[in-house]
């Protein structure tokens, strides 16, 4: 009796998850053992970051636990921290490993998936290190929203005006999706909190926005990029177009035009990068980092490896530009991990694989509440029709029925009933208040 391949799916996110649904779903239980690794146990849904931060959808619904999702597959929650693809063997240091002291375990298979995702791309900006807010995980949104609100509270209960203006300024670099769609959505949530704030108001805010390009949101073009500018501005969010952040050493944020901005909330979104762990693989990579893969999704002369999403170079068949790729957008990663499958069945199977090709159909943007641009299929939406397109669309991609249900249920609820403004930012040292009390308890035995 005929083995089942061993499948290794290195990382859990979009594509990993998609994946390793779709080898499932497509291969009978003798023919192949699917083993995902990743350092979490959840893939995040990252569209619902911005409304997680502001509080419309509840962060635990922004996440989709892995093992409930992928019955039948190995979840090891760990790191792959070196390959050996001629022995094909990988590398993973896991929680246990990390806990005992002991080496990373190895871990064997026959075909590799890579769908390690991305990472921010960060610059050396002084002090960006320190002081800088990153918007690429669950656990960042949640702490976004509670630093926002803890601002506000900071502002209305300080005398220094210097504090104060601080502490109501918000700086967000990155004028792509995660930029302009956190800055909407947490300055609509704010603006609502000051009505519970006797002493700030709305107007004592400054929210700037800070891009390299002279557009934002160029996925929408031209037109579209336009119109969110003039929505931003009047909403008094200050667009810095062609702006670049020198430094944030200290607290203040020092832009390229000259402007100083003491702020206590910088937040970075401009970009991302493949991950690093790519640089450890010994796999052909593009000059940004990126395995270099074939229309079937094949890494480049490497055979039983296949890749798709932010960390490969897929190329674009529907591109008339020679030689463009895929863009590392939620849109291909979903149908890359699809064909990805299919042609790894094919594979085992020895059966033909399939060139990827999707045509990009648009894209959608929200603006805040009731707020959004679109551009889909060549026509272009703006206000509320595009922000019901956006969660619309966004529902019918989040995984999971149990998933849809919830977030149509906390939508529901939030339309009846007033937001939540409570900061916890306690979440972020849960244990402080029992180290003091216990401290101080040794204090009084001594």
């Amino acid at each position: 009796m005929t083995e089942p391949a061993r499948i290794l799916v290195v990382g859990g996110g979009c594509v990993g998850m998609y994946t390793a649904l779709r080898l499932k779903r497509r291969l009978k239980r003798d023919e192949a053992l699917v083993t995902v690794v990743d350092p979490e146990p959840y893939m995040t849904y990252q569209p619902f970051l911005p409304e997680a931060a502001a509080g419309s959808i509840s962060p635990r619904h922004v996440v989709v636990p892995l093992r409930r999702v992928l019955r039948g597959c190995q979840v090891v929650v760990g790191e792959v921290t070196a390959l050996d693809h001629a022995a094909r063997s990988a590398t993973v240091r896991t929680l246990a490993t990390a806990e005992e002291g002991s080496p990373p375990v190895e871990i064997g298979y026959d075909e590799l998936v890579l769908a390690p995702g991305s990472v921010s791309r960060t610059l050396p900006v002084p002090g960006l290190a320190e002081f800088g807010i990153g918007f690429k995980t669950v656990e960042e949104a949640i702490m976004l929203r509670n630093h926002v609100l803890e601002q506000l509270d900071i502002a209305s209960s300080t005398r220094d005006p210097a504090l104060r203006d601080a502490a109501l300024t918000f700086v967000v670099v990155g004028g792509g999706y995660a930029g302009v769609e956190a800055i909407a959505e947490l300055e609509d949530m704010a603006r609502y909190a000051l009505r519970y704030y006797h002493n700030v108001e709305p107007e004592d805010m400054k929210w700037v926005l800070v891009d390299a390009g002279e557009r934002i949101l160029p996925e929408v073009g031209e037109e579209m990029g336009g119109y969110a500018v003039r929505e931003l501005r009047r909403r008094t969010i200050d667009v810095r177009l062609g702006t670049r952040l020198a430094s944030c050493e200290n607290r203040v944020a020092v832009l390229s035009d000259g402007s100083r901005l003491p702020t206590r909330t910088l937040v970075w979104t401009a970009g991302v990068k493949p991950h690093p762990v790519l640089a450890a693989m010994g796999l052909p990579l593009d000059g940004r980092g990126r395995l270099r893969c074939g229309a079937d999704l094949r890494v480049e002369g490497t055979e039983h490896a296949w890749a798709a999403g932010d960390a490969a170079a897929v190329p674009d068949r529907t591109a008339t530009t020679p030689g463009a790729l895929c863009a590392p957008n939620a849109q291909h990663a979903v149908r890359q991990a699809r064909t990805l499958a299919d042609n790894l069945v094919a594979h085992l199977r020895g059966g033909r694989t399939e060139e990827y090709r999707h045509a990009h159909a648009g894209s959608v943007a929200s603006l805040g509440l009731h707020k959004g641009v679109a551009q889909v299929y060549g026509k272009k939406i703006k206000g509320y029709p595009a922000w019901f397109m956006h969660r619309v669309y966004h529902l019918s991609r989040v995984p999971t029925f149990n998933r849809k249900a919830r977030v149509i249920a906390e939508w529901s609820l939030a339309g009846l009933f007033k937001r939540e403004i409570v900061s916890l930012g306690s979440l972020e040292h849960p244990r402080a208040e029992f180290e003091l009390a216990a401290g101080a308890d040794q204090l009084r035995d001594r």
